[in-house]
């Protein structure tokens, strides 16, 4: 009887946590403007409104969808690059960057500063929103 109750709360504990993430997975939120990254950094020039710095994989399957979203947004708005990183090759700068999942998104303002960060692959919806908020 004690093995059904440990398999029972297994069960609850990954709805829970299955739960949590499809809630909080490709949504923008807003950070502490303390971390700011250069062309240095990037390896190209930001957007003079935003960049969108996307942190991806070779193995990373949503990172293909993102790619695919965050250039159409950045291809339908002036002042708005697209930039991918290639995490693995890129290590010290996922390190700095505290980058734990890919796909992974920075949206910084014109100045390079992080604004937002969407961990999970992102809706076009929340990428725009993110964007007009820097614009406010």
């Amino acid at each position: 009887m004690t093995g059904l109750w440990v398999v029972g709360a297994a069960v609850v504990l990954a709805l829970v946590f299955g739960l949590y993430r499809r809630l909080t997975d490709g949504r923008a939120r807003a950070v502490a403007a303390t971390q700011r990254l250069t062309t240095a950094d990037l390896g190209t020039g930001l957007g003079g409104r935003a960049t969108l710095v996307q942190f991806s994989t070779t193995v990373c399957a949503p990172c293909h969808a993102t790619r695919a979203v965050l250039g159409a947004v950045a291809a339908g708005s002036d002042g708005v690059v697209h930039v991918d990183v290639d995490a693995e090759a890129r290590l010290e700068l996922v390190e700095r960057l505290d980058i734990t999942r890919t796909p992974t998104v920075l949206v910084l303002d014109g100045d390079g500063v992080v604004r937002h960060r969407i961990v999970g692959a992102p809706r076009r919806a929340d990428v725009v929103g993110a964007l007009e908020e820097l614009a406010a």
